[in-house]
Formats: structure tokens, sequence, C-alpha cells
């Protein structure tokens, strides 16, 4: 299992480590919206390793048999680390080249409250979760699993649908549920 899950760990999470390397010079014509549309399209694509890594398992080291659990372990393992080289990556592209990130997505927020025609009131209360929200995204112990919480998600899913396609049981010896228990 663990040969499977580095292979296919490193090869999803290498597709979106590049992904982000390769955008950030064009974030500022890419914006928010398709920068997220990009984001998460690429989070899919390298989510497919996650599939191909189960259904990998199952035929090289699982003889084709292969229980939804078993399967489930496999994608996750596969997701996490896939969701590390993300992780990393973005602390890595936050750090060199959005040290201020935090200060224009609180901005952001501010400016779209403002612009939706909130109340004085509720503009000043977004402001103060804005202002928290900086001081809590330059804690590496909140902007990590934050982080995480963006991509994990996605890869969830992924492994969910994959372990349930995947899963295959042995054809039992005369068809009764005795011989599948003897099977597995």
């Amino acid at each position: 299992m663990k040969k499977t899950v580095l292979t296919f760990g490193v090869i999803s999470g290498i597709i979106t480590a590049a992904e982000m390397l390769a955008t950030v010079p064009f974030i500022h014509k890419l914006g928010g919206e398709w920068g997220a549309i990009l984001g998460y399209t690429t989070m899919v694509l390298a989510g497919l390793m996650v599939f191909f890594g189960i259904r990998s398992y199952r035929e090289s080291f699982s003889s084709g048999k292969l229980t939804f659990g078993r399967a489930f372990v496999v994608g996750i393992l596969i997701s996490l680390l896939s969701n590390c080289f993300y992780v990393a990556t973005w602390e890595f592209v936050n750090h060199e080249f959005f040290p201020d990130f935090a200060e224009k997505y609180a901005a952001q927020m501010v400016e779209h409250a403002k612009a939706s025609g909130a109340t004085p009131d509720r503009i000043e209360k977004t402001t103060r979760d804005a202002e928290q929200f900086v001081r809590s995204y330059h804690n590496p112990a909140y902007r990590i699993p934050m982080t995480l919480l963006e991509v994990f998600p996605v890869y969830l899913l992924i492994t969910l649908i994959s372990a349930a396609i995947l899963r295959k049981k042995l054809p039992s010896p005369g068809g009764t549920a005795e011989g599948i228990r003897q099977v597995a």
C-alpha cells in the first residue's frame, strides 16, 4: 500500500503545486473568481490520481479484491499526501509572493459589505471580523488548517466516490455467503 500511496500522492501533489506556481504570475489578471475556478478544476483533475491509485492498488496488490474500507484508506492516504503538497506550496507562495494576502482579503470583505448596501452596523461588524481574520491568518496554527480545509473536502468526496466505484469482491465458490467469508 505504501508504494501506491507514495506514487499517486506525489503525482497528485505535484499537479496541484505546479498549477499553483504556474498561475502566480497571472493571478491579478485572472481575478478571484477565475482563479478559484482554475484552482478547483485542478484539484479535481489532481484528485483523479486518488481513483487511479485505488484502482492500481486493487489490481496490483489486492488480487483484484478490494473492500470499500480498504479502498477508502488507500484513497484518503493519497489525498492527505497530496494535500500536504498543496499546503506547503501555498505556504511558500503566501510567504514569497503574497505576504499581504490577509490584509487584501480583509479589505475585500469590507469593500464587499459596503458595495452590497450593508447597514453601518453590519459594515462595522464586518470590519471587526476582517481585522480578526488578519490577526488569525498570520498565525500558522490557524492558516495551515484553513488552507487544508480548502482542498480536503474535494479529495474526501473523490475518495468516497472512488472507493464506492472500485470496491470489488472475488466471486464466491458455489455462490453462497459462506464462500465469501472463506475467500475474505
